[in-house]
């Protein structure tokens, strides 16, 4: 059967088969246009776990979204295909965040990690295991584009779209990073990790091929990363306080996103960790803050991204499930929406 065939078949208003691809589809990833990475890594995590299971519990989410949206009435008929998620990543995260716990655990006992023989040979496994996942990450984007795909990446903790990153600098020199985060994630080789999901945007803005990060939603920050984003022009940042006080003061919110695209350069590449949202609609992300925005906030802002701007991949990270499907089911529904702003002009 056809694609067509397949369309002109389906019945979109049905409940989704699980059995059938992401959303209840019926199209093979051959067959879709939009391809998503699922990356089910969470090794350097500070805090809260659970984000390795966050690709397999926004899957089973999605089969409860209804697949009419009113922005983009005719995005199940493009085709949204799942990659299979590696199991054998998986279960590398699961051994190897277990010796990065003894880490996090020996800083915050007060050891002297960097002289520690012990403690120094995980580092070495634990970055080397992250750079290969990087590498991964990266060979998966470069493959399906060679398809003529259009590509996101579903993690994980924040860590994995380095790879992505980089796959983008050779096909869009100058593209911005449009980062929605409650965490600036500009330390240096965080707890002695280089790869930490709290470096994530210090390791981005090593490739000079990125002409723009643009953060916003941020609320939990040290000292050392303001000092970054300051010595850093391809900086600039919103955080909450600072977005709530103008709104107090009179500021809308559709000035403010103004504001925020006219920072961003013609290509974009979305970077949505889960806990920028008010931490009501994800609270079992690894660490959730309060404040954040609002899920109609963030929608659209991504939708006047879209609009004004060419989004060319995305990422949603730090999803994790708890003890009940609300942050998958909240995670499915803007992965939809992502997945809509990336096909709109396509």
């Amino acid at each position: 059967m056809t694609k067509q065939e397949k369309i002109d078949s389906f019945n979109p208003n049905s409940a989704g088969l699980k059995d059938s691809n992401i959303y209840g589809l019926p199209f093979s990833n051959e067959e879709s246009d939009i391809i998503l990475i699922p990356v089910p890594w969470e090794v350097t995590v500070s805090y809260g776990s659970g984000a390795a299971q966050g690709p397999e519990h926004i899957l089973e989410a999605s089969y409860q979204v209804d697949l009419y949206h009113p922005q983009f009435p005719s995005l199940w008929k493009k085709g949204i295909g799942f990659q299979d998620i590696p199991e054998d990543m998986l279960m590398r995260s699961t051994a190897l965040r277990q010796k990065a716990t003894q880490i996090i655990e020996m800083w915050e006992d007060g050891m002297d990690v960097p002289n520690h023989p012990e403690a120094q040979a995980m580092q070495a496994e634990i970055n080397k295991a992250c750079e290969d996942m990087n590498a991964w990450v990266e060979k998966q984007v470069n493959h399906w584009r060679s398809k003529g795909k259009l590509v996101g990446l579903v993690g994980g903790d924040h860590s994995t779209p380095l790879g992505f990153f980089r796959a983008n600098a050779q096909s869009n020199p100058g593209y911005g990073i449009l980062h929605i985060d409650a965490h600036m994630d500009l330390r240096i080789a965080y707890e002695g990790f280089t790869y930490s999901h709290a470096s994530i945007m210090s390791n981005a803005m090593k490739l000079p091929e990125i002409g723009k990060l643009v953060q916003v939603g941020l609320r939990d920050f040290c000292e050392e990363e303001v000092r970054v984003a300051a010595n850093d022009e391809r900086i600039a940042y919103f955080t909450d306080r600072q977005l709530r006080h103008s709104q107090f003061e009179g500021k809308n919110w559709k000035q403010q996103v103004d504001d925020i695209i006219a920072l961003l350069p013609k290509d974009v590449h979305i970077s949505f960790d889960i806990d920028g949202l008010d931490p009501t609609l994800c609270p079992n992300t690894g660490t959730p803050v309060p404040g954040g925005l609002s899920y109609e906030e963030a929608i659209y802002l991504l939708t006047r991204v879209g609009e004004e701007r060419n989004v060319i991949s995305f990422d949603l990270v730090e999803v994790a499930p708890g003890d009940d499907d609300w942050n998958g089911n909240v995670g499915a529904r803007l992965l939809f929406h992502l997945c809509g702003v990336l096909a709109e002009k396509k």
